[in-house]
């Protein structure tokens, strides 16, 4: 500021990453990382450019800050660039439980030991497994600063962990493969790592068999994973960025029906130990709760302050950013309200149709709305799972989907920042041979 910058704004992150992959019992990688850089943000006027260096050192410092203001001296104007307002900025005053030291202390020996767990748990649940692509343990942990030149100073600590096994199965020369895994912000929280393996093991062993199906028009259920996938792509429609430049299907629909009236969506930077919560987001504005479809109609998109001043809006605070670069847009916890009818119930009701456990590939255009994945699970025949499918297709349009949601299951489980639970759709196409 005190070379001429209207505006300046940098982050400063410092922390720790935790990977390794046990496979048939033995360490196979092992990979352990610990960090600090710091990026900046410079302003002259509606000129902007960024700079990050990992060296802090007072002469790195120097150099990053003179890089910083060079590079915005030459850059062209944006009418939209800048800071949030000083009225804007802030942090919820709540302590979200996002960092827990478990994570941090755990030795390496009992990190590797959890993975060894998790992979053993899957190879001994049955018979047919005869091999695997390895258990797995992550954690990390960091603290992130934000500060500008409007006075906000803001600091979010976080910690994170997983555990998954990925075993093989083996029957009659066919083989498959599956996996399963628990993420939490604690260890105390973490499902057990036998639990893990043993569920991996029975996502492995019900694909053995998987045969080929005629292509049809049939009701479609889709599992949290999958389901959680479709409501990824809604949150990318849903994006300030991709609305303001007309990339989504979703752009201009404010206050318009675009679901069934049984959808609400709601994104939530705020919910306590929540896998996308934070006390403030990208830019040093609190996180809040925002209802993005309610009852089918669309309230809200998803925006930072620059894509808020792109379209005449108010930013939601969902800016998120790295080190360098201007801010992008996050999610908080994205989920869709549950309805009533547990899984198995939802299941009942169908004659014949499909229940999609995996996605293969991508095929989304979100500028029409148009889907098309390859997929695979299991044939819901009688109301019952009979046997297991595979090499088909899932094709149909969003909008159409998420109009055409006929029931919603009650097993909403957050197990990463974007959840849903089961889902039956109507109508869809099953593309096979």
């Amino acid at each position: 500021m005190e070379r001429g910058a209207s505006g300046a704004e940098c982050i400063v992150r410092e922390g720790t990453e935790f990977s390794t992959v046990v496979r048939m019992g033995n360490v196979e990688t092992l990979k352990e990382a610990s960090g600090r850089a710091a990026g900046l943000r410079v302003f002259f006027g509606k000129r902007a450019a960024s700079t990050y260096s990992s060296d802090l050192s007072a002469a790195a410092v120097e150099q990053m800050v003179g890089s910083a203001i060079e590079l915005a001296k030459i850059t062209s104007e944006d009418p939209d660039a800048g800071l949030p307002a000083p009225e804007q900025l802030g942090r919820i005053p709540a302590d979200l439980h996002l960092y827990y030291d478990d994570v941090h202390s755990l030795p390496t020996a009992e990190r590797i030991a959890l993975a060894r767990r998790a992979e053993a748990a899957a190879r001994s649940a049955d018979e047919r497994i005869t091999n695997s692509e390895g258990g797995s343990f992550d954690c990390a942990s960091g603290t992130k600063v934000l500060a500008n030149s409007l006075g906000f100073v803001g600091e979010n600590r976080r910690s994170y962990c997983s555990v998954a096994a990925t075993p093989v199965a083996q029957q009659d020369g066919s083989m498959q493969r599956d996996y399963w895994w628990s993420s939490a912000l604690s260890l105390a929280k973490l499902e057990s790592p036998e639990q893990v393996g043993r569920i991996a093991a029975e996502r492995t062993v019900r694909k053995l068999g998987a045969r080929k199906i005629k292509t049809q028009k049939v009701p479609v259920v889709f599992d949290p994973q999958t389901a959680r996938a479709l409501l990824d792509l809604l949150a990318d429609a849903v994006n300030g960025d991709a609305i303001y430049r007309h990339a989504s299907y979703l752009a201009g629909k404010l206050g318009q029906p675009v679901a069934g009236q049984n959808i609400t969506i709601i994104d939530d930077g705020t919910i306590a130990g929540g896998f996308g919560s934070a006390p403030f987001d990208g830019e040093g504005v609190p996180t809040r709760r925002t209802v993005v479809i309610e009852r089918g109609e669309l309230k809200s998109y998803l925006l930072n302050t620059y894509t808020a001043r792109k379209l005449g809006l108010a930013t939601t605070g969902n800016a998120s950013r790295g080190l360098t670069g201007n801010p992008g847009i996050g999610t908080g916890n994205f989920y869709l309200r549950p309805g009533d009818k547990t899984p198995q119930q939802i299941i009942a009701g169908i004659k014949e149709g499909l229940y999609v456990t995996d996605f293969l590939g991508m095929g989304v255009n979100l500028v029409t709305g148009d889907f098309s994945r390859g997929a695979s699970g299991m044939w819901i025949s009688g109301g019952e799972l009979a046997y297991p499918v595979e090499e088909i297709t899932v094709g149909g349009n969003m909008r159409d989907m998420f109009s055409n949601v006929a029931e919603i299951g009650n097993d909403l489980e957050f197990r990463t920042s974007v959840s849903s639970p089961t889902l039956r759709i109507e109508g869809m196409t099953v593309a096979g041979q």
